[in-house]
């Protein structure tokens, strides 16, 4: 075994281990210090922490590809807001008048183009420029939370569809219909890193994007594919969310971008590109969600929280690139 495999199998195991730690610790500490009566390892307890794990496990597993592929988007948490009041605001419009709950896969349609189409700009932008996608999709942040305040000001956009709220407080298997298209999403998003040829020149274009191009890859379709995807699954992650909230305020979406690049960093994946993991992003969303909820439990307030999770993800970044340094100098020689 290479000191590159075992690297990356530390890599995929080691959130896993966090992850039983992190039960194990809030368990324990709960019994000191929570003012609950109820334990944290409660079975709703954990099903409800998969549900609120959804909005940014939908978007961070998108976040995954496009990292994976050497790129980043920081517009995720725009499009997420945009596309929420595009799917409430549109079950509104006199056009669609008369049309009841017909009207649901309609605005849910037009979110998810929103999304889409939002994702395809910075996708264009990045392959015809040639401009780091960090600097376009920061402008782009900028640009789309833009459009949000002038859609409809400062003011919340809310439309509460009774049959959209049932569909999103349902339960099947013991699951909230959020969990299933959390777990959904990570089932297609690993087949098609996995099985297909799509997720094969996504590592290989994040690893050495000019062999990529020598090897008659097409970089810029590729990468413009990908941003549809993580634009498509922004939208995704409104419609979950707000079709049992109801209401949108401008500012929702806000540091989603950070939230989402801290859980796939958590779960291996290199900034650099060429290396991660749907699954291990998978256990970096859980990861996260059991430290905000586990913190909760034992009294700490929000400020805590952030600067808890801040100072894991440096942690987490030194000790990747300590391993990556590591295995290219092992190589070397």
């Amino acid at each position: 075994m290479t000191s590159e495999t075992k690297t990356r199998l530390f890599k995929q195991g080691a959130i896993w281990g966090f992850i039983a730690f992190e039960l194990i610790f809030f368990s324990v500490a709960g019994s000191y210090f929570s003012l609950s009566k109820g334990a944290f390892m409660d079975a709703d307890n954990m099903l409800l922490l998969f549900k609120q794990s959804a909005p940014i496990g939908i978007i961070a597993l998108g976040m995954t590809i496009v990292m994976i592929n050497g790129n980043i988007d920081l517009s995720v948490g725009a499009t997420y807001a945009l596309s929420a009041i595009v799917l409430l605001d549109s079950m509104t419009w006199p056009i669609f008048a008369g049309l009841g709950d017909w009207v649901i896969p309609i605005s849910w349609a037009l979110a998810l183009l929103t999304g889409a189409v939002l994702g395809a700009v910075n996708g264009l932008i990045v392959w015809k420029t040639g401009v780091d996608a960090f600097i376009v999709t920061l402008g782009s942040m900028l640009g789309y939370r833009g459009l949000v305040f002038m859609y409809n000001g400062e003011d919340p956009t809310s439309h509460l569809n009774w049959t959209l709220v049932d569909f999103a407080e349902a339960q099947f298997l013991g699951l909230h219909t959020a969990t299933w298209f959390l777990l959904g999403v990570a089932v297609i998003l690993w087949l098609l890193m996995n099985r297909t040829v799509h997720g094969r020149n996504a590592y290989a274009i994040g690893d050495n994007r000019e062999a990529a191009v020598n090897a008659g890859i097409r970089v810029g379709p590729h990468m413009l594919l990908n941003f549809v995807l993580i634009g498509f699954l922004a939208a995704l992650s409104a419609v979950v969310f707000y079709s049992e909230s109801g209401s949108v305020n401008p500012n929702d979406g806000s540091l989603f971008e950070l939230w989402a690049i801290t859980a796939v960093v958590l779960g291996g994946t290199k900034l650099a590109g060429g290396s991660g993991s749907i699954i291990s992003t998978l256990g970096g969303v859980i990861a996260i969600q059991l430290l905000r909820k586990g913190l909760g439990y034992i009294g700490a307030g929000t400020e805590t929280v952030n600067l808890v999770i801040g100072l894991i993800l440096v942690a987490v970044l030194f000790l990747d690139r300590q391993l990556n340094v590591k295995a290219k100098g092992e190589l070397k020689v």
